[in-house]
């Protein structure tokens, strides 16, 4: 076995909650007159809410306190956490749900590194709270990605070394982070045209041969 754990990135990769973060962004941004598309909204991709939030401040034409943006920032993850409670487990890819048995099957260890504070949560939703062996997220990380601090982190959590652990990424943030730490990565979806992954997977499925 070519790696000894996987470790995914958790919204775009296992699952898809980027229309949930848009409207919840969406709405705090028309509160304050912010003009916001989709396109902007694909910035925030990988990165912290205060930082996504910083992003969106860009257009903003005034001035905010830390406390204000302290408040704004509360108030879009209420407003995401309650279209959260939509998702289900029909909203895991029966792709993603198979290829992380046939993992496990090999005995691979699996973990998340993520760096959104609802990992858990979502992890719920989708029916699969107590699946992974570890999960490194915004609540045990100082530093959002490209710092590798949640990946390094997951695999201290599966206690395995950082070079037996691949990444499975959709952000360039991300590869950027799983390289700076050590690790191996594969990119799916939009991080593919990066070139920065070690592995380009067409489809989730290909994991089954790339960990061989």
């Amino acid at each position: 076995m070519r790696y000894r754990a996987v470790i995914f990135d958790l919204d775009g990769v296992i699952c898809h909650t980027d229309k949930y973060h848009y409207m919840a962004w969406k709405q705090v941004a028309d509160e304050l007159g912010i003009y916001f598309d989709e396109t902007i909204n694909h910035r925030l991709r990988g990165v912290s809410r205060m930082e996504s939030f910083e992003i969106i401040l860009e257009r903003f034409d005034g001035v905010m306190s830390g406390e204000e943006k302290i408040q704004y920032t509360t108030k879009k993850n209420e407003v995401y956490k309650e279209l959260l409670k939509n998702m289900t487990p029909k909203d895991l890819p029966d792709e993603v749900r198979d290829t992380l048995s046939a993992l496990r099957e090999k005995g691979l260890k699996l973990a998340i590194g993520s760096s959104s504070k609802n990992a858990g949560f979502i992890l719920g939703q989708l029916g699969l709270g107590d699946y992974f062996d570890a999960v490194s997220d915004g609540n045990n990380i100082t530093h959002s990605k490209p710092d590798p601090e949640v990946f390094v982190k997951a695999a201290q959590f599966l206690e395995e070394n950082p070079k037996d652990c691949l990444v499975v990424e959709d952000a360039k943030a991300g590869l950027e982070a799983a390289k700076a730490g050590g690790m191996e990565c594969a990119a799916v979806g939009d991080a593919v045209s990066c070139g920065l992954a070690t592995w380009n997977l067409a489809s989730f499925s290909e994991l089954r041969t790339v960990v061989e």
